[in-house]
């Protein structure tokens, strides 16, 4: 295929991957995809261990990078002190926490750490501008900000550097702003995606931000949320979406960091067992149904925080619920979730990433001649 996203970007099929793993951004990309390293979490010094890794492991195929840089980055909690940040956190939050886990017969003994110094400097412009800076040393063709509008120094560091801008976009009035601002991709996520998400759905929201954007012809845009298959994303370019961009299929794939234990529930669950909650970041996040979950939908539950302020309660606990889940632990195991898209129910075997872009092809491809032949008739 080779459409004026794929052309630019020098790819084969427009199948975006996004991963936390490096190996799974460099089998897709690899196998003619374009895959996109998470950098969420990363300090500078880590994001350039990862994509060294992958400029050594990619053959020279183009990938990109996403990273979280907020619009109005002194408005943020990344503005404050490790101990102001800690001093936000109600202790009732800390206690429920710690009920959900005694409740399961886990100790809550050693879940809490103090809030370390430096904590939130990537959401400074200083600490970002450093990210940013490591992500364009290396060969990398695309750099998406995961939340709100590229900040200008952003955008000035890729124009700069020759890089493609994308962001990722949940409704039509996002869009606009994306646009305005001169972004070059958008990447339009429906509600059925894992991780932050809005409320309308990718049949709708993809259309709708196509008519908004009309007058801006050389933005591309990709299609998200809930797209496990070719025949899904064959619908999406039929739509006009130059291509897709997918998360949950790659994170029961053979190279994925996903915990043994997650991966497993994720293979045997049904489209049905997400849900959407603001418990794990503060923001709307789409994640696999556990009794965690279901323990912050219960009406006993406080109010999450605002981000980044809910990460520091629940990721504490969800690390420990890992690596207790990983030990064998049954009643870990009932609390273990992770970020994942309706498309689970679609996700029923292990394969490689190379499998995974080979399938899209393949499956891509049956549903395009299907979608031919009915013209035909």
């Amino acid at each position: 295929m080779k459409n004026a996203l794929c052309e630019a970007l020098g790819i084969e099929f427009p199948l975006f991957a996004f991963s936390h793993c490096r190996d799974v951004v460099a089998e897709v990309s690899k196998a003619g995809g374009f895959g996109v390293l998470g950098a969420a979490g990363h300090s500078p010094r880590t994001l350039e261990i990862e994509l060294a890794w992958i400029d050594e492991h990619v053959d020279g195929k183009p990938y990109g990078v996403d990273l979280i840089v907020p619009t109005s980055i002194d408005n943020k909690a990344g503005g404050l002190s490790a101990q102001e940040i800690e001093a936000r956190i109600p202790p009732e939050h800390k206690s429920y926490v710690e009920s959900i886990l005694a409740q399961h017969g886990i100790d809550t003994g050693d879940i809490w750490e103090p809030v370390r110094a430096g904590y939130g400097d990537n959401m400074r412009e200083q600490g970002a501008s450093a990210m940013l800076d490591v992500a364009f040393s290396h060969p990398i063709g695309l750099i998406v900000n995961a939340l709100g509008v590229p900040p200008p120094f952003m955008r000035e560091q890729a124009r700069a550097a020759g890089v493609m801008v994308g962001a990722l976009t949940g409704a039509r009035e996002h869009a606009i702003k994306h646009a305005e601002a001169g972004v070059d991709l958008l990447v339009v996520a429906g509600t059925e995606a894992g991780g932050h998400c809005g409320e309308v759905s990718t049949l709708v929201l993809v259309p709708e931000v196509l008519d908004a954007i009309a007058q801006y012809p050389h933005m591309h845009v990709l299609a998200a949320g809930g797209i496990v298959t070719g025949r899904q994303m064959a619908a999406c370019m039929a739509m006009g979406a130059a291509g897709v961009w997918t998360g949950s299929v790659w994170l029961t794939t053979t190279e994925a960091e996903t915990v043994p234990s997650v991966k497993e529930k994720m293979l045997s669950a049904n489209s049905r067992q997400t849900v959407r909650s603001k418990s794990r970041t503060g923001k709307y996040t789409r994640q696999l149904r556990s009794a965690w979950t279901d323990a912050w939908q219960s009406p006993e539950a406080p109010e999450p925080l605002p981000m980044p302020l809910q990460s520091l309660v629940s990721e504490p606990a969800l690390r420990k619920i890992d690596k207790l889940a990983e030990s064998g632990d049954p009643q870990a195991k009932q609390l273990a979730t992770y970020w994942v898209g309706q498309g689970v129910g679609l996700m029923n075997d292990s394969l490689s990433s190379r499998a995974v872009v080979y399938e899209f092809m393949e499956d891509f491809v049956g549903a395009a001649e299907r979608l031919s032949g009915a013209l035909d008739d």
